[in-house]
């Protein structure tokens, strides 16, 4: 057996269950694995909707959650699987159902070579406007697939080096003085804290760290300060308390007192929930010092490498970030952290019931794995 026969074989042991319409995709027996004919050099998508449990409860300065819920997919061709993920935060807009029910409006089949990529994906986009948590899902699937039938890791097909993948930030939320310090100790392995602030007991929180480790912090306030003066005080105090740069301070529709603090600031004003796609950054191009990436926003691999591309152009500073997502996707993003100056993809690490093994942490660097594709294995035989 060669090696694309292995992996083509072995992929149909990376099973569990996935639905789509009212067909269902089980594992199948060995003679049937050994056996299987090609299909016909069709897409087939395949999807179901799974709900991550948080390690400890999530808390920004708008919302706290314990689950979120996420679609898998999974896109089939030539018996060979390529994984995705939806993840959707409250703030997204978007559910299992509405993910769901856009996937079921694709017909991928009518596609008989997935190396099409920029058809697919401009189909894709063109099904409905918005669902970029759906459009992501088949997007990772995709380049999964792709990478897997090449039998090469994709961040190799983008011409990236893996060993310029930066440190990556572990999230401590909002919480009492008591669970912060259990955060912070089990995030010893990482050499960056990502601070979540916003409410009234900001200064506590990073009084409370600063008091167990002076490790670097970064700090995101998701949207919840709405004074630019006092915004500009805290710049100030988290600047002489170690702090790299500042995530969305305020909210995004704030575009005035947001450029008002990025020209003023000693820290680097970083757009996150203002930044969704290009023409977001296009709009905000005076606004921000950064951007922060995440799949789940702009709709994939596809979208993030030419947010990343006009970023550049326009000077910014590029974040790699993610929500709470599966290994899956955060390995996916991962791909593209060799071009980032920031990453934060620790998604992974806050849920308790990762159905998939990916890239890894190394001495608080990202590490991808040296497998095919995305490089995220589904661990349920």
């Amino acid at each position: 057996m060669n090696k694309r026969e292995f992996l083509k074989y072995s992929s149909y042991l990376i099973g569990g269950t996935f639905i789509g319409g009212n067909t269902a995709l089980s594992i199948p027996s060995f003679a049937e694995m050994t056996g299987r004919k090609k299909q016909n050099g069709k897409i087939v998508l395949k999807y179901n909707p799974y709900t991550l449990q948080l390690k400890h409860t999530f808390t920004l300065a708008t919302s706290s959650r314990t689950t979120t819920p996420v679609v898998l997919t999974v896109i089939e061709y030539d018996g060979i699987r390529g994984y995705g993920e939806a993840s959707m935060p409250p703030y997204l807009g978007e559910s299992q159902e509405s993910v769901m029910k856009f996937l079921s409006l694709l017909n991928l089949s009518q596609f008989s070579d997935p190396f099409l990529l920029v058809d697919i994906l401009e189909y894709v986009e063109n099904v409905m406007p918005g669902n970029y948590a759906a459009k992501a899902s088949v997007d990772i699937a995709l380049h999964d697939l792709i990478g897997k039938l090449v039998m090469e890791p994709f961040y190799r097909l983008f011409g990236l080096n893996p060993a310029k993948a930066p440190l990556t930030s572990f999230t401590i939320g909002l919480d009492s003085p008591e669970i912060i310090r259990q955060k912070v100790a089990e995030a010893e392995p990482y050499k960056i804290l990502k601070v979540k602030l916003g409410r009234d007991n900001d200064r506590e929180m990073v009084e409370v760290i600063r008091s167990i480790t002076d490790k670097p912090l970064c700090v995101d306030v998701n949207q919840g300060w709405k004074d630019r003066g006092m915004a500009l005080e805290m710049a100030g105090w988290l600047k002489e308390k170690g702090v790299v740069f500042l995530e969305q301070p305020m909210p995004g529709e704030m575009k005035d007192d947001i450029a008002w603090l990025t020209e003023r600031s000693p820290l680097p004003v970083i757009g996150d929930e203002a930044i969704r796609n290009v023409k977001d950054i296009m709009e905000n191009k005076d606004v921000y010092s950064g951007i922060n990436i995440k799949l789940m926003k702009c709709g994939g691999l596809n979208a993030a490498m030419k947010m990343i591309n006009v970023a550049r152009a326009m000077g910014l500073k590029v974040m790699i970030g993610c929500m709470t997502e599966t290994s899956c996707a955060v390995t996916a993003a991962a791909q593209l952290s060799p071009l980032a100056d920031w990453c934060d993809l620790d998604g992974n690490l806050l849920i308790a019931n990762d159905p998939f093994d990916g890239l890894k942490i190394v001495d608080g660097r990202v590490t991808l794995p040296e497998r095919s594709g995305i490089g995220a294995r589904y661990m349920y035989y």
